[in-house]
């Protein structure tokens, strides 16, 4: 059995810790961007200080890196929920492959009850940050922050417990891996609930999104028909991955997040018939993305989650670096315009009723991984 003190889990217990340092400082006289500014550079020195080795994850280094000055670019953009999304990603990640590299040495050698032990001992760890989430105010956040966080809050549970059953069932190296994005986003949802960036508008209106999500899940079945459900087949499980986890949030009452991940939904359904753009057609996209955000700045509510995708959608047509825009660029950004936008709105209207089922039913329950 792997103790408590032993000098692999105090490393990483030690970099869990610096990741989570900055939910503990006060706030007075930080502002969002600075905050973020530097989760991402202690993020980065992370990786400098101690490289992701192995030959099973040769492009880790790089995949956090590049998240990372996805991060910095979006945030020197004025992009700031783009920001904190690009940092999600990276400390995800990061931990995953952390967890893997360095406790696979040390766990190999007591077998699974080694695991089980590191496990119980994450798994304390976890529900106090879990606590200190539920606990944290949410109400002057704007909506985009707080669902960010109850995404990560939502895939915590489900990622730690499907971790010891992969250790059990595929081997300890899985369940390292997905412990790891279990602390990765146990931390980030702790670091969104830290961030000093009062709510300057009237909140929205958030509710259940279960109807929409239902009617969204039926088109996306109608969907899954070949040849489309081959030639797509990588979209389209991302699509239900998506759904999945949004239908999971809305039944645990984070509302904010079920919003958030209905209209990522929203928008991977779109790309499955998402025509090419021709030069004209981005012309009057970029006129379209313009007027959107004139719409958003005269609004007197809060539209931070619809702010999000926009910055989104001017990140993938005017990249940081001046490259050009890839054609599902293009495609994507024209989506949040014409599908994601609208669903947003309509999400500040009364729940609808939910679609009437002709007929008997049967209840099958499918066992799957989270998110897959």
């Amino acid at each position: 059995m792997i103790a408590r003190d032993n000098p692999a889990v105090r490393r990483f217990a030690g970099q869990l810790g610096a990741l989570l340092t900055v939910a503990a400082l006060p706030v007075l006289a930080q502002n969002p961007a600075s905050q973020i500014r530097a989760e991402i550079g202690r993020l980065q020195r992370s990786i400098q200080e101690r490289p992701l080795s192995g030959p099973d994850f040769p492009d880790a280094n790089s995949g956090v890196q590049q998240d990372l000055k996805a991060a910095a670019d979006a945030l020197n953009a004025g992009r700031i929920y783009l920001s904190v999304e690009s940092v999600e990603r990276a400390a995800e990640f990061l931990f995953a492959v952390r967890s893997y590299v360095e406790r696979k040495a040390e766990i190999a050698k007591g077998g699974l009850p080694a695991f089980e032990s590191l496990w119980g001992k994450e798994s304390v760890d976890l529900t106090a940050l879990e606590r200190e989430y539920q606990a944290a105010n949410w109400s002057g956040l704007p909506a985009a922050i707080q669902a960010l966080a109850e995404v990560a809050e939502t895939k915590t549970g489900p990622l730690l417990d499907g971790s010891r059953g992969f250790a059990a069932a595929n081997g300890l190296e899985d369940g390292l891996y997905y412990l790891g994005e279990a602390e990765g986003e146990a931390g980030f949802a702790r670091f969104c609930a830290s961030l000093a960036m009062p709510r300057k508008a009237a909140p929205f209106p958030l509710r259940s999104f279960r109807a929409e999500l239902q009617r969204l899940q039926t088109k996306t079945n109608a969907a899954f028909q070949p040849p489309r459900s081959i030639d797509l087949h990588a979209r389209i499980i991302e699509l239900n991955a998506t759904l999945k986890l949004a239908q999971e949030s809305d039944a645990a009452k984070l509302y904010a997040g079920a919003l958030y991940e209905y209209l990522e939904a929203t928008l991977d359904y779109g790309m499955l018939d998402a025509a090419p753009l021709d030069a004209g057609e981005q012309a009057a996209l970029k006129k379209d993305l313009a007027a959107a955000h004139k719409k958003l700045r005269a609004a007197k509510d809060d539209h931070s989650l619809a702010q999000m995708f926009l910055e989104r959608a001017d990140s993938q047509t005017a990249r940081a670096d001046g490259s050009s825009p890839s054609a599902d660029d293009w495609r994507s950004a024209r989506i949040i315009v014409d599908q994601v936008l609208p669903a947003y709105f309509a999400a500040q209207t009364p729940a609808s009723p939910l679609p009437q089922v002709a007929g008997k039913t049967v209840n099958i329950t499918l066992v799957r991984w989270p998110y897959t």
